[in-house]
Order: structure tokens, then C-alpha cells, then sequence
């Protein structure tokens, strides 16, 4: 079958190890089912993977892709939830928690292997590219607001580096649950759309907002957490998912976060019972993801050179069968 895969890995130019082509099909065993997959969606994670973040060289090739929406060997429409392991279903009882494809062949394909309970129903309001965009970044966004952060209606929340796809789910989650929502980007362009999707307001990296903000949404890292900091309320909450621009920030404000009695929460991805909530809050508002670009399967590369430069606003999305 068709698939898009890591055949190498280089930590400073990750693309020259993406490849194209033909890779054995999955097979059905027991515990797991065969999905068609009709969408899937670009992450971070795909990038880091081709660094070798979480996916060591014997264990090339493989596929990548952690999203997708499909149909299953019944011919029910689904979408899968890419934390293999998280209970032991399908895999051995002591296997530690991993995302798909750092230990099984990914999404990027025309048919994936998953745990059987690692299948959702895809609600019928939602179209196939739609729902392979909520199982990571937009899981991640939905966790970082409503479980790790607790915010609720009528509190006022910041979201950094506006366009990437956790940032982007944040402001569309965050306004459509009652949130007072402010976001920053470097690109004027990105601010003024932050503000159409929701966004009472959208400004530049560090600068200062008009008041101080209840929780701040972090995936950027080092470029922007002494702001993150700085913008918080005392007893506020900082929840980080991501470190898209380094781990290693040169001031860490402890003497901020004490003193303010600040809470810092590490949050990556999410349950399965939080992304059939996401799927059903979705369903019921109206509330849809932001897709920047949909693309054929043969046409990652494209795909992964936008995510790759900071181009794109929202996700983006490869077309399957």
C-alpha cells in the first residue's frame, strides 16, 4: 500500500529522511482492527519523529501519522485515538504508554492497525477531514483548558504563537465555551484571523495585555514563557504542552511563580473519554476545526514543508481513499 514514512532520521533537516512509496500492508490480529483511512491529519509530533524524538533508528521505516478518521472493517465511519496502551487493551499489560508510531506503523497511509479500543464513532455532523484533526492537537487544546488549566465561563485565558493547530483549537474551544480569549503571534496576519475565530484580542509576542489572565495556554517555550508568566494573575495557571521554540528559556521567573503562588502543569495529549466529549462538543455546537490546507496523500511533502516553516494557520490535512 501507499504510505508516507521516516526511512531516516536527521535531526537538523528532518525532511531529507521522509519518504514515499509502497510499504507492507497491515494485518489483522487479535485485539486490533484494519482501518480505511479517508483523512489524516499533520502534527509536530510528525516532525520530531523524523529527529528521532521517541522513534529510535531500528525501528525505520516507519510509517508515520498519528490522526485519522476512516472506516472500519464493519463499515462503520471512526476515529481513532492515538494513546496505544494507556489500559493494556490490544498490547501486553506492562507496555508503557506511547503515541502511534513511536512503536507502530502510523496514520499517513491507506490502511492503519489499531487496538480495537482505541475506536471511536465518528459523529455524522463531522466529515472525515473535520475529525482526523481532533485526536491530538485538538485533544491536547481541549485538555489543556478544561482538565489541566479548570477554566470556565466568564475566565479570561492566553494563548501563545496563534496558528499552530494546539494554539488554533485553544481559541475556537475557548470561545465557544465562554472564555475571554487573548493570543499572540509574530505574523500580523495570524493576529487579525486569531481575532475572527474568537480572540478579543491578538498581539505581539511579549507585549502587554490588558489585564491579567486566569491561564495561559504554552506550546512555543522558551521564546515566550517569561511572558506567559508575566501575564498571569496571581494563583493563575500556566499549562505547557509543547516547546516548538526550545526547552531551555534564559529567565525562568521562579521568583515570580513563588511569590504569585503560580501553578505550572504539564499536559501532552489526552484520554479517549475526553476526545468522545471533544466529538460530541464538536458535534452539538457547531464548533469545527480550522483546516488550513487539504492535500492527496502523495502530496505530504508539500504538507510537511509548510508545517515545517510556521505557514500555516490551522491543520493540515491528507486526503486518503
Amino acid at each position: 500500500m501507499f504510505a508516507v514514512y521516516a526511512a531516516r532520521i536527521d535531526r537538523d533537516q528532518p525532511l531529507t529522511g521522509l519518504e514515499l512509496g509502497e510499504r507492507p500492508a497491515p494485518e489483522a490480529r487479535p485485539g486490533w482492527s484494519v482501518v480505511d483511512v479517508r483523512a489524516a491529519s499533520l502534527n509536530h509530533h510528525d516532525l520530531w519523529s523524523l529527529r528521532g524524538v521517541g522513534l529510535p533508528e531500528d525501528r525505520l521505516p516507519m510509517i508515520l501519522g498519528c490522526d485519522a478518521a476512516g472506516v472500519d472493517e464493519d463499515g462503520n465511519e471512526v476515529v481513532l485515538h492515538s494513546v496505544i496502551g494507556q489500559t493494556g487493551h490490544g498490547v501486553g499489560p506492562k507496555e508503557p504508554r506511547s503515541i502511534l508510531t513511536e512503536r507502530y506503523p502510523g496514520t499517513f497511509a491507506e490502511r492503519v492497525a489499531v487496538p480495537t479500543w482505541n475506536i471511536l464513532p465518528k459523529p455524522k455532523e463531522l466529515s472525515f477531514e473535520e475529525a482526523a484533526c481532533l485526536p491530538t492537537a485538538w485533544l491536547t487544546a481541549y485538555r489543556m483548558l478544561f482538565t489541566n488549566a479548570g477554566v470556565r465561563p466568564g475566565d479570561s485565558v492566553l494563548v501563545q504563537g496563534a496558528g499552530g493547530g494546539v494554539a488554533t483549537a485553544a481559541i475556537v474551544l475557548g470561545k465557544a465555551a465562554g472564555l475571554r480569549v487573548f493570543a499572540t503571534s509574530r505574523d500580523e496576519a495570524k493576529r487579525k484571523r486569531a481575532v475572527e475565530l474568537g480572540a478579543v484580542e491578538a498581539v505581539e509576542p511579549g507585549a502587554r495585555l490588558p489585564q491579567r489572565v486566569d491561564a495561559v495556554i504554552e506550546t512555543v517555550g522558551a521564546a515566550t514563557w517569561s511572558h506567559s508568566v508575566k501575564s498571569l494573575r496571581p494563583g493563575g495557571t500556566l499549562v505547557i504542552s509543547g516547546a516548538t521554540s526550545g526547552d531551555r528559556p534564559s529567565h525562568a521567573e521562579l521568583t515570580r511563580v513563588f511569590f504569585l503562588e503560580l501553578r505550572i502543569v504539564g499536559s501532552t495529549m489526552g484520554t479517549k473519554d475526553e476526545l468522545e466529549d471533544l466529538l460530541s462538543f464538536c458535534a452539538a455546537t457547531g464548533v469545527r476545526p480550522v483546516i488550513d490546507e487539504v492535500l492527496p496523500l502523495d502530496r505530504a511533502r508539500e504538507g510537511f514543508q509548510r508545517m515545517a516553516s510556521g505557514e500555516q494557520f490551522g491543520k493540515i490535512v491528507l486526503s486518503g481513499s
